[in-house]
């Protein structure tokens, strides 16, 4: 009689989970590539992790809170670790609607890649797309970065116009250079004429240049 309900069982469960079946989902797993010589092994107690695992996340569905694990069934299972799975419910017989389950492997996609040291990448669900990681929120509020950005650049304009206030004063405290009147550099220029010195004509002491006089002006004094 046991072996009669098993073998039952077994082929309501073989009849519910089948490729391409209604409500099937395909997983593709790529442990060797994910983790290199750390690869673990796909065996039976993985599959049961893969199960509860589901099962946890049908659990976050409304109206689905009484999910077991034995609702979720596996069949297909390649040594190349891909698999097809359905989730059923044994009170009416059938598989759930495939959008609870999708919306069920959206939600806690990271809660599953975490347990089994996977990512969107080498554990694929293939009617299931991956979802981007939840935005974190920053450590420091957004406005307190702008607000010290903003108060930065109001003290580097401050600064600027402190400094350019001091090198004015400096200019201004040194005042204008002194002009030389033209007359006096006049006065202080010698020119050459035919190789000899002569001294320019002092126009403002009355002073006569030594090279036009005469011997006799030389010799008498005015």
């Amino acid at each position: 009689m046991l072996c009669l309900l098993f073998f039952l069982v077994t082929a309501i469960h073989a009849e519910l989970c089948q490729p391409d079946g209604e409500n099937a989902f395909k997983v593709r797993l790529s442990i060797r590539t994910a983790l290199g010589d750390n690869a673990y092994a796909w065996d039976t107690n993985e599959e049961y992790l893969f199960k509860a695992m589901v099962a946890f996340s049908m659990r976050k569905v409304p109206n689905r809170e009484t999910t077991e694990i034995s609702h979720v069934l596996v069949c297909n299972v390649t040594q190349r670790v891909s698999f097809w799975f359905v989730v059923t419910d044994p009170l009416k017989n059938h598989t759930l609607p495939a959008v609870e389950v999708q919306t069920a492997i959206r939600m806690n996609r990271n809660r599953i890649n975490s347990a089994f040291f996977l990512n969107d990448q080498t554990l694929e669900f293939l009617k299931i797309p991956s979802t981007l990681a939840p935005p974190t929120d920053p450590s420091v509020p957004i406005w307190i970065i702008i607000f010290g950005v903003i108060f930065c650049i109001v003290i580097v304009a401050v600064m600027l116009l402190i400094l350019s206030g001091i090198r004015q004063r400096r200019r201004m405290s040194k005042g204008p250079t002194e002009v030389d009147d033209p007359e006096d550099k006049c006065e202080n220029t010698i020119t050459i004429e035919n190789g000899i010195p002569c001294d320019p004509l002092d126009t403002k002491g009355g002073h006569i240049n030594d090279a036009f006089m005469t011997e006799d002006e030389r010799l008498t004094p005015l």
